[in-house]
């Protein structure tokens, strides 16, 4: 399972974040707690270091049972570059058109080197835990890239959400989304482009 953390601090003040770190919400918090009665039998946790998935990892791992959470740096979020801590009013304001335009800023993480470090780090994975039901916390532009990249259709990612996939071998596979939230608990989400 990829699973975006809970709502943090930027997200709740609408902020990009990039490889900023800003920690969990209550509110993140209380949906990772209510997300950890929903996700079944896992035998691993892998997160990301930074602290936002990190906690809400800690929180998953914490109600099944598993100690510790493993951390990859390959599982950090897309480097945002100018824009990160900016709301979309501020980058409208200091990059005018780029948003509508679907341009970036020049120290922008492009998708190449996300997926190059994030299919490392996930065959990794595959490697290391083989046979073992895993649970991934990331960011909702690691899972959103990674999850187009091998097939998945472009969906909106909540926190608490994100995608269930497999590794047959030969390659991974998008299996479903995946949604731990009841709605009225969702929030910040993050739109993919395909």
């Amino acid at each position: 399972m990829l699973v975006r953390h809970g709502q943090s601090t930027w997200n709740a003040q609408g902020r990009w974040q990039g490889q900023a770190d800003p920690p969990l919400t209550d509110l993140g918090r209380k949906q990772a707690r209510t997300a950890s009665k929903r996700i079944g039998q896992i035998h691993v946790v892998v997160s990301s270091p930074q602290i936002r998935a990190l906690e809400t990892a800690s929180i998953l791992a914490e109600a099944a049972g598993i100690e510790p959470v493993v951390t990859h740096d390959g599982l950090v979020e897309r480097g945002a570059g100018e824009w990160s801590g900016l709301t979309k009013e501020e980058i409208e304001e200091q990059f005018p058109g780029y948003l509508d335009q679907d341009r970036r800023p020049p120290s922008y993480e492009g998708d190449e080197s996300l997926l190059e470090r994030v299919t490392e780090a996930m065959l990794e994975i595959v490697e290391n835990f083989e046979g073992s039901d895993v649970l991934v916390a990331s960011h909702g532009g690691v899972i959103g890239t990674f999850a187009s990249f091998i097939g998945a259709d472009a969906v909106r990612i909540p926190n608490l959400a994100g995608w269930v996939i497999s590794h047959d071998g030969a390659g991974f596979k998008a299996v479903e989304p995946l949604a731990l939230l009841p709605d009225d608990l969702s929030t910040g989400g993050h739109h993919l482009r395909v």
